[in-house]
């Protein structure tokens, strides 16, 4: 665990706790942006896609069809 977050432990603010666990879980995947320079901004595209593709049938009766048209359409 980052040597920071140790501090930010000790010094026992409560609002920064929540903070320093999310960061201790995901320090990885943080780091790894800045590495990388990967983010999930391509899968949180096609979900947004999805909704919208959802939303303009007014929800799915037929779950093997829509699963055909999104594959249709956004494969």
């Amino acid at each position: 665990m980052p040597q920071i977050l140790l501090k930010v432990r000790q010094a026992a603010f409560i609002s920064f706790n929540t903070i320093a666990r999310t960061m201790s879980i995901h320090y990885k995947n943080i780091l790894n942006y800045f590495d990388n320079r990967n983010t999930n901004a391509s899968a949180e595209s096609f979900n947004a896609k999805i909704k919208a593709f959802r939303a303009q049938f007014r929800g799915v009766r037929n779950v093997n069809f829509f699963l055909y048209r999104l594959t249709t359409i956004f494969a």
